[in-house]
């Protein structure tokens, strides 16, 4: 509050306070009546000592500077901006990483469950249905009926 106080006794002071944010950060607002009576605080031998002074107990993080009141209040609750947009290729990349693996799998489960089913019909299936239904298949022709006997007699 010390240094608050000496910034007072400059000409063009308006105000100040500190503002704390959570438990470790403090900000000392200066509030001038232009540019030039700010410069003049900030290059004092004043301010200097005072810098001095709280070097034991506080480090310089930044300075900011800044014209009207409400810069400084619509900064300080303005929400964060959005990312900008990822590149487009970035975008294909995540998406064919998405998409490709599942679409591969479920293809190559298609084709093996074709061979399955394929080896299946081929092997056990059609033999099994072509005993059982050999006379409905290859039924006897009328005009072979019997020809076997008559060749032979």
């Amino acid at each position: 509050m010390g240094m608050l106080n000496a910034s007072a006794q400059q000409p063009g002071f308006l105000g100040g306070g500190v503002l704390v944010d959570g438990e470790a950060e403090w900000h000392v607002v200066y509030r001038f009546a232009s540019e030039g009576t700010v410069r003049s605080w900030e290059d004092s031998t004043a301010r200097a000592r005072w810098d001095v002074q709280a070097a034991d107990f506080a480090r310089q993080t930044g300075r900011r500077s800044v014209r009207g009141y409400k810069v400084w209040f619509d900064s300080q609750t303005a929400t964060p901006k959005t990312p900008a947009p990822p590149a487009e290729w970035k975008l294909w990349f995540v998406n064919m990483s998405a998409v490709f693996p599942p679409a591969l799998m479920f293809n190559l489960i298609i084709f093996l469950l074709c061979l399955c089913v394929t080896a299946l019909v081929t092997w056990i299936l059609m033999p099994r249905l072509q005993r059982f239904l050999k006379k409905w298949l290859y039924p006897p022709l009328p005009e072979f009926r019997g020809r076997d006997k008559r060749w032979t007699a």
